[in-house]
């Protein structure tokens, strides 16, 4: 919840999530966050892409099943700098990290691949 708390107000107005347990909690994230938070289907992950993406590349790392409350925070950071460093096709060729950047010094600035 503090990392969700950190985030401008423009860039926490909804979360969806998948079925899995890491929201069990929801009732309690919802408003210490006051973001929404909605639940893709059951067996839906095409609703889901970017999640299911990221449980992918997350799996290079750590084996489906890992409790992710074992690794170092110092391991889960150096896992997400590295994530966050790969460029990716629906950001235009940007990563992630990147793209977070332009949304915080750009807020009104679109992001993303264009159809053009």
């Amino acid at each position: 919840m503090k990392t969700l708390n950190a985030l401008p107000t423009h860039l926490r107005k909804s979360l969806t999530w998948d079925q899995g347990t890491e929201l069990a909690r929801h009732r309690q994230i919802t408003p210490a966050t006051k973001m929404d938070i909605y639940f893709c289907d059951p067996h839906s992950p095409w609703q889901c892409g970017t999640n299911e993406n990221t449980n992918g590349q997350l799996r290079q790392y750590f084996p489906k099943g890992t409790d992710l409350s074992v690794p170092s925070p110092k391991r889960l950071l150096e896992v997400a700098t590295e994530l966050n460093g790969r460029p990716r096709k629906v950001l235009g060729g940007v990563t992630p990290a990147q793209a977070m950047e332009r949304l915080l010094s750009e807020p009104g600035k679109p992001l993303g691949a264009t159809t053009a």
